[in-house]
């Protein structure tokens, strides 16, 4: 697969329609990331999907989440690009095989070892390279708070900041935000907004440590059985196991 090329028809903007409102979405494969795609769609976006692997221990089982998350909603354009540098820096356990994803530990507030160093720097810069070469106006992302209390570059901080260089390092007549609608939320608020929105949980994966079945004990799968036991609505992937994590 051609990484410098996205696998949809050319997404370069006409004359007649320069009026449309147009936002890339980061799409992991995640519940996170579809679900901010839908809320893009309802605020009047057309979507620009942008899906990386970057060498994560799921990433074909991911690929194909955003795969079908794009074809079910009709997005304008998929750009899935390959790269394998934060795999080679390492220091993850998503990236490092000889690191083990370590079970779910839902009460810490240390750094977890499946954080990649820096890396939503890296997907974010991607997107605005995206976003301008597409006359977007916005870029989404999925994070949220329980995201910001392990992952530095998941912070409001983080986000505000990076909006500020986007603003500084763009064309003059660029103007991309950086849309972070759930960034005060829970996922447990992300799973209820989700099923309020249809969003289709089934093409969506979470786990850290198997394509299929999801483990259901590493952090992903915990927050994610943890969200859905909350509200009170079966996670309709398959588990290894499916302990009860509700609050």
């Amino acid at each position: 697969m051609n990484p410098d090329n996205s696998e949809n028809a050319d997404s370069t903007p006409t004359d007649d329609d320069t009026s449309e409102k147009r936002a890339v979405v980061l799409v992991s494969g995640g519940m996170d990331s579809a679900t901010t795609a839908y809320e893009a769609e309802g605020r009047g976006y057309d979507l620009y999907f942008l899906h990386t692997s970057y060498g994560q221990k799921t990433e074909t089982r991911e690929y194909d989440c955003a795969r079908k998350l794009a074809d079910e909603m009709g997005a304008r354009d998929f750009l899935h690009i390959e790269t394998d540098h934060l795999k080679r820096i390492g220091a993850s356990s998503l990236t490092d095989d000889a690191m083990a994803v370590a079970d779910a530990d839902t009460e810490s507030d240390d750094i977890p070892d499946t954080y990649v160093p820096f890396r939503n720097a890296n997907l974010l810069s991607m997107a605005v390279s995206y976003a301008e070469a597409t006359d977007c106006e916005a870029v989404f992302v999925g994070a949220h708070s329980e995201d910001y209390a392990g992952y530095p570059d998941c912070r409001p901080a983080f986000f505000e900041a990076f909006e500020a260089m986007v603003d500084v390092g763009t064309k003059p007549e660029t103007n991309v935000s950086v849309e972070v609608p759930f960034v005060n939320d829970s996922k447990t608020d992300i799973a209820a907004r989700g099923v309020e929105l249809g969003v289709p949980f089934e093409h969506t994966w979470s786990c850290y440590r198997a394509e299929e079945p999801a483990c259901g004990t590493c952090d992903s799968c915990a927050y994610r059985l943890q969200a859905f036991q909350n509200v009170g609505v079966r996670d309709p992937i398959e588990y290894a196991e499916r302990p009860q994590y509700a609050d």
